[in-house]
């Protein structure tokens, strides 16, 4: 049996009403456990849409979409949120933050879903992954921080019950040259050093360059594509 991070897409078609046409037709994309995957293209190609299909956010028109064994398109919405709490950690541009909690409490809130209190275990490994992204004073509240503090925060709350898949929707955009270098390597470091499985939706030639495979989305269509 394949593992849950194994990427299987067969025949999926995203149309809205109104369209001529899809937005955008995938025959089949693959990406085995472990390895990571980035998607560029131009505003409106479908990249985010793309994104939202492949993380159970939002459902294809029609085909399949299967992690492991797992087919999402299946799922009830209850069943597919479950599914998305257990394996998978999710990185947004805005960061969809507390301001009002800590930057501790925020990496600890995915446990609040399973459990009253976290545990033990899971506070220490909340605080490594703090200081595996360069944040200290953990009890400073969000709502101070930088966006490169924001961003690398939420890295932390990503990694925090160690997924098999973590999916980034331009996690570098809004950020300043230095800290979106940095960003950028903590990503693929800290996601390579768990094992999981990543996909990165970004414009950002760097980080593309990072990835094990790159493709684009282009005229409805997805293309091999090299950040040389």
């Amino acid at each position: 049996m394949s593992g849950k991070g194994d990427l299987r897409v067969r025949d999926m078609v995203v149309r809205f009403a109104g369209q001529a046409h899809p937005l955008f037709s995938i025959a089949a994309l693959d990406l085995p456990r472990g390895s990571s995957l980035g998607i560029s293209g131009i505003s409106g190609a479908g990249k985010t849409t793309l994104f939202h299909c492949l993380a159970g956010i939002a459902r294809p028109t029609a085909g399949q979409i299967a992690w492991g064994a797992t087919e999402i398109g299946v799922l009830s919405e209850d069943a597919l949120c479950r599914w998305r709490h257990r394996n998978l950690g999710l990185v947004f541009q805005d960061f969809h933050l507390v301001d009002g909690l800590s930057m501790l409490d925020n990496v600890l809130l995915p446990a609040c879903f399973d459990r009253w209190k976290p545990t033990p275990a899971l506070q220490q490994r909340a605080r490594d992954l703090l200081t595996a992204v360069g944040l200290s004073a953990w009890e400073r509240l969000t709502a101070l921080l930088s966006r490169g503090e924001r961003q690398r925060l939420a890295l932390a709350r990503a990694l925090l019950l160690q997924p098999a898949i973590v999916m980034a929707d331009e996690p570098t955009a809004s950020l300043d040259p230095d800290h979106r270098t940095r960003v950028g390597e903590l990503l693929v470091e800290l996601v390579r050093s768990e094992g999981a499985t990543l996909i990165v939706v970004t414009h950002e030639q760097a980080l593309l360059r990072r990835m094990d495979r790159s493709v684009r989305l282009e005229h409805g269509a997805l293309q091999a594509f090299s950040a040389s």
